[in-house]
């Protein structure tokens, strides 16, 4: 029996929710590397955002999951640490959604060119941690509002 192309498979893992921010996915999220076949074994390669993620272990269940819906039975997951992920890894598709659920997406500067909610470009930082190791908290001094922001990594 002939197994799905590796598009097909992409395209099945990019309806994958980042279990931290759900806004975006796994592919916007840019940690799923490859996606290939070893014989008749679905081979994905993972990169997490960081080596002590918390959440890998969920992102691993949840690949294996959605791959399993759609009939795979043979599934390998490679965890790759090297090259270490990096938020250059993102797609303009994720930065683009991650702005639209109030989160400002990673920039060069290293902090947020505008806010989220307003566009203002009155900004300040409140924090360098926020809800998640890989975030920070800034506040509008225009609207106001508190929004994260995803750290460069």
């Amino acid at each position: 029996m002939a197994h799905p192309s590796t598009e097909q498979v992409w395209d099945w893992l990019d309806t994958i929710p980042d279990p931290e921010i759900p806004a975006i996915t796994l592919t916007d999220l840019g940690i799923i590397r490859n996606v290939g076949w070893d014989g008749d074994t679905c081979v994905v390669t993972v990169t997490p955002t960081y080596s002590g993620c918390p959440a890998t272990s969920l992102i691993n269940m949840e690949i294996e999951t959605a791959l399993r819906e759609h009939g795979l039975e043979k599934i390998e997951l490679k965890r790759q640490l090297s090259p270490a992920w990096t938020t250059d890894w993102m797609s303009e598709r994720g930065r683009r959604k991650l702005e639209e659920y109030g989160i400002a997406p990673p920039q060069p500067a290293g902090g947020p060119d505008k806010c989220p909610h307003c566009g203002s470009t009155n900004v300040e930082k409140l924090s360098q941690f926020g809800s998640t190791p890989c975030k920070a908290q800034w506040r509008c001094k225009d609207c106001l509002e508190p929004f994260d922001y995803f750290k460069c990594i």
